[in-house]
């Protein structure tokens, strides 16, 4: 008995949000420990790749790496697309979650939030990098149930709620009641499409090539789902021009940015315009009452929430700390045992 005691190890239990663009750590007993971007540059040498760079080093490295470093995100659209890339980053983020490697195996339970459309190879891609990445038991969470968690939405009362999580790939639609998504959808759009309509309005309207970092910088800074009202705010943006082949410099207006964004914020609206169409009456009339509740990074959209409001007639609030939010609802989850009816086992 001394013994177990004297050799007890603290927890290594984590919840991970693994995301496109950004991947959130919650460590059992600790609360947010990582929020980092989820990218890894590899390096190739002699035809074989190698890891170089995980996360801020390799964000810093996008769009400028010379031709025999690529720095790639190993999920899209909120899956995993690159394995063996996956599991390295996931490896990292367990390290580094604990203070650094570890002589002694960690082998910690691990609960990963999934898309709720995402499929059950998709999962299991998931499930296999976790593994692979030293995990000793692998749960999974839909995205928006943990969201809802991370929110405090009733999700475990006989009560009708819904949230938007729109993500950087995803955006997950749901109503939510008695731990279990009575209706859910998951449509692949959400920030990235928007820093892609971002970049091809630049490049039709001023002929210039804008980069990545470029857009999502003026998503963050001028990004509006609705017009401005007033003069509109206008920053300068750098690029090259696509006919005279050098470098260049334009101003832009807000005005211009949200008309760019129109088509992924209306794809958006039309989800969650679907799932309020395929509410049970019981469960509208909690709605009408609770509202909507969004999450995720796209929800600091400035006016995204008087766009779900004008297009559902619905009271709608942005929950606290809308990043973190689906990693808070994973870890409480992991945590607390009247939650975990919700984690299923990967």
């Amino acid at each position: 008995m001394l013994l177990s005691r004297l050799f007890r190890l603290p927890s290594h239990d984590i919840a991970i949000d693994l995301g496109t663009v950004n991947t959130v750590v919650y460590m059992r007993g600790r609360g947010i420990v990582l929020n980092e971007p989820s990218v890894v540059a590899l390096e190739t040498r002699d035809g074989v790749r190698r890891v170089k760079a995980v996360v801020i080093d390799a964000k810093l490295m996008m769009g400028k790496t010379p031709a025999k470093i690529q720095a790639i995100r190993p999920l899209w659209d909120g899956v995993i697309a690159y394995i063996d890339v996956a599991e390295q980053m996931i490896k990292h983020f367990i390290d580094k979650a604990h203070g650094g490697p570890s002589r002694l195996p960690r082998r910690p339970e691990i609960v990963i939030c999934v898309p709720s459309g995402s499929t059950s190879v998709e999962r299991r891609a998931i499930r296999d990098a976790a593994t692979n990445a030293g995990a000793a038991k692998v749960w999974l969470i839909e995205e928006p149930m943990a969201a809802a968690i991370g929110a405090g939405l009733p999700v475990t009362e006989p009560e009708g709620a819904m949230v938007v999580d729109i993500g950087g790939g995803t955006t997950e639609v749901a109503i939510l009641s008695l731990r279990g998504l009575a209706y859910s959808t998951s449509v692949r759009v959400g920030g990235d499409k928007m820093d892609d309509a971002i970049q091809g309005a630049v490049r039709r309207k001023y002929n210039l090539m804008i980069g990545e970092g470029t857009a999502e910088r003026i998503k963050h800074q001028l990004g509006s789902a609705l017009p401005p009202k007033g003069e509109p705010a206008t920053i300068s943006v750098r690029g090259r021009h696509l006919a005279l082949g050098m470098p260049k410099e334009i101003i832009i207006s807000q005005a211009e940015i949200a008309d760019a964004i129109v088509e992924p914020v209306s794809q958006i609206l039309s989800a969650i315009r679907t799932a309020l169409e395929n509410t049970a009456p019981e469960l509208s009339a909690d709605i009408v009452d609770r509202g909507i509740v969004l999450t995720g990074g796209g929800a600091l959209l400035q006016r995204i929430d008087e766009a779900v409001a004008k297009a559902t007639g619905l009271p709608v609030a942005i929950a606290h700390e809308p990043l973190t939010c689906v990693a808070v609802g994973a870890g409480r989850a992991l945590e607390d045992d009247d939650y975990r009816g919700v984690l299923t086992e990967a």
